[in-house]
Formats: C-alpha cells, structure tokens, sequence
C-alpha cells in the first residue's frame, strides 16, 4: 500500500505523524544513555500519545476532544524537542526536521479542529 493510500484510509495527520514516529525512534536510541532513559523516553511516550489521540480522533464520532489532546501533547514535544537541542542531544538539522514535522501536523490537527466546529476557547492557547 503506497503512503497516499494509507493517508487515505487513516488521515494525513495520522500517517505524518506515523512517518514522524519512524524517524524519532532510532534517533532517540542515539541518546546518551543518561539521557535516553529520561527525556528521550519522555519524547517517545509524548509523541506515542499525540499518536494514539490522533487513532481515536480518526476512528470516533467525537473527534474534538482527541484532537485537543493530541493539539496539547504537539505543544509539549515542541518544548521536549527543544529543551534536546539545547542540551545537544540533537543537532541543529535533526531539530529542525522535528520542528518542521511537528509544526506541519499541528497545522493539520488545527484544520481537523476547525472542521469539526470547534469552539475558538476549548483549543489550546
């Protein structure tokens, strides 16, 4: 099955959010180890949420809520992310590739959002 017949069937979000997943897990097993347990175990777990948020947006009637959540856990990454860069866990290129990443599927939750009439003040600021 080609990526444009998987984001078919599940929703751009999710499959760049599953391709996103594919690139961070080998990148956090280049952690140090004082590290790879701790904040790169909290990257995994953060973005592994924002993924199953995303399932159960796609596969429920209601999908505001999980889309909220899965809008939440993008804003925490962002953070994760860049607290990683400045400790130089990550390089300059690699965290520009999970900004970029992170900033395209935000701009796709918050399209889903608008679509399902969410209200302005249950989005996340």
């Amino acid at each position: 099955m080609s990526e444009r017949d998987r984001s078919r069937s599940t929703g751009p979000a999710l499959e760049k959010w599953y391709q996103f997943l594919r690139w961070l897990v080998p990148t956090v097993e280049k952690f140090p180890k004082a590290q790879k347990y701790t904040l790169g175990d909290r990257l995994q777990s953060s973005a592994l949420d924002v993924l199953e948020r995303l399932i159960e947006a796609t596969y429920s009637r209601q999908a505001t809520p999980s889309l909220v959540q899965a809008n939440l856990g993008l804003e925490k990454l962002r953070f994760l992310f860049r607290l990683s860069a400045d400790l130089h866990l990550l390089d300059l290129r690699r965290y520009e590739f999970a900004a970029r990443a992170i900033d395209e599927v935000g701009r796709l939750v918050g399209g889903w959002m608008k679509a399902q009439g969410t209200p302005r003040a249950e989005a996340p600021h």
